[in-house]
């Protein structure tokens, strides 16, 4: 094997950094040779992929081109290759709609996803995880393995703006007023233009992954992480300098056990606050967060990958499809006529009333409110990757 990978591995989920972390340190502290050494690691990684999820795990591995196939399957849809893994979607005021993919960088469209063009000239990662946009200015990029870049709305080259971020992974953006805040590998970071580079947001994240952002009304930014719950901090107050655990139970009604490992937050006008978590449903607190309580009954699938208030609504995607929660009628509703592939990976809503979905396969959009959806990935092009041992 070349070469292997940098940091976390996502976005399997974070339950196996830990272990890779201890695997890493034990194969170089014995007395193996590099070739065996890679051998080792890489058919650990094959053990411990989940479901539809290795060929990501590789993906991290090879060049896309490259990846070595585990179980080959001789289909013709196969063998023309898959649409690649939409991570992310931001849409601009104008609509122009952005979308990262995990392994082949940067789409633009102008005429809301019927053509597609490459964004990559100086994007040194085409792992994207997060995008953020601020409006008339500049499109933010987030990646698994390259720190942060940049790229202005009328642009054709990205800038790398890592300064700060250590090569960390960034996860999440905010963007706030005229802040923009990343949360990464190592905790919370704020980019300052002055010094173009980025700064770290209070003490007690450093060593915490943070998959999500949100900030109150009074200015309390709220961090979401993967194992160690829900944090806050005070950007009125930074003098005090340091995240407070916000000491808040996720507990699932039905498995009675508790969530800390978090994905993504969002808070509504009301300034209810929504948690949706790796695989324990979605949580709300309607009093600022002083209590919390599920509202995951029903729900299909409690893998959350994006929440977007919609008034006294709240829409989500999870691991298998897309729902409503109809605040009048108290219930989930689906809505995924036409999605063809239910493992979403991201949801965005427009100013205008689109829905667009980044899928583990591509992109789709809905003009009639989650209705009905149309494929938009034509324009992506396709990545071989193998199957998984458990597809």
């Amino acid at each position: 094997m070349k070469r292997l990978i940098k940091g976390t591995l996502l976005p399997m989920g974070n339950k196996i950094n830990t272990m890779v972390s201890t695997l890493r340190f034990t194969l170089r502290n014995t007395r193996l040779s590099k070739s065996v050494t890679s051998t080792v690691f890489l058919f650990w990684l094959i053990g411990f992929s989940v479901p539809g999820e290795s060929g990501l795990l590789l993906s991290a591995l090879y060049s896309v081109s490259s990846i070595p196939s585990i179980h080959p399957d001789a289909s013709e849809d196969y063998q023309k290759g898959v649409a690649p893994s939409i991570q992310t979607v931001v849409v601009t005021p104008d609509g122009v709609v952005y979308a990262g993919s995990f392994g082949m960088g940067l789409f633009r469209s102008q005429d809301k996803g019927k053509s597609w063009e490459a964004l990559n000239r100086g994007l040194t990662d085409p792992f994207l995880l997060c995008l953020a946009v601020i409006p008339g200015q500049h499109i933010y990029a987030g990646t698994m393995r390259g720190g942060a870049y940049r790229l202005a709305l009328n642009g054709t080259k990205w800038e790398s703006i890592g300064t700060g971020l250590d090569d960390a992974e960034v996860k999440s953006f905010l963007v706030h007023q005229d802040a923009v805040y990343a949360g990464t590998g190592t905790g919370v970071y704020r980019w300052v233009e002055a010094e173009k580079q980025w700064i770290a947001v209070g003490a007690g994240l450093d060593r915490i992954l943070v998959p999500g952002l949100a900030i109150m009304d009074d200015g309390k930014l709220l961090a979401a992480t993967s194992g160690k719950g829900l944090f806050h901090f005070d950007t009125q107050q930074s003098h005090l300098s340091k995240w407070v655990d916000s000491q808040s139970t996720f507990i699932d009604p039905q498995e009675r056990l508790p969530h800390r490992y978090l994905r993504v937050i969002a808070v509504n006008q009301a300034q209810h606050i929504f948690l949706g978590t790796q695989d324990g449903g979605i949580f709300r607190s309607t009093d600022r967060g002083q209590s919390w309580s599920s509202l995951s009954r029903n729900l299909p699938n409690d893998s959350i990958r994006s929440i977007v208030p919609d008034h006294e609504d709240v829409i989500v995607a999870t691991g298998n499809g897309i729902f409503r929660w109809k605040h009048d009628q108290q219930r989930w509703i689906g809505i995924n006529a036409g999605l063809t592939k239910l493992a979403i990976q991201s949801l965005t809503i427009t100013e205008t009333g689109e829905f667009y979905a980044g899928t583990s396969n591509g992109a789709f959009r809905s003009d009639d409110g989650g209705a009905h959806w149309m494929d938009i990935s034509q324009g992506f092009g396709v990545q071989m990757t193998p199957k998984g041992p458990y597809e």
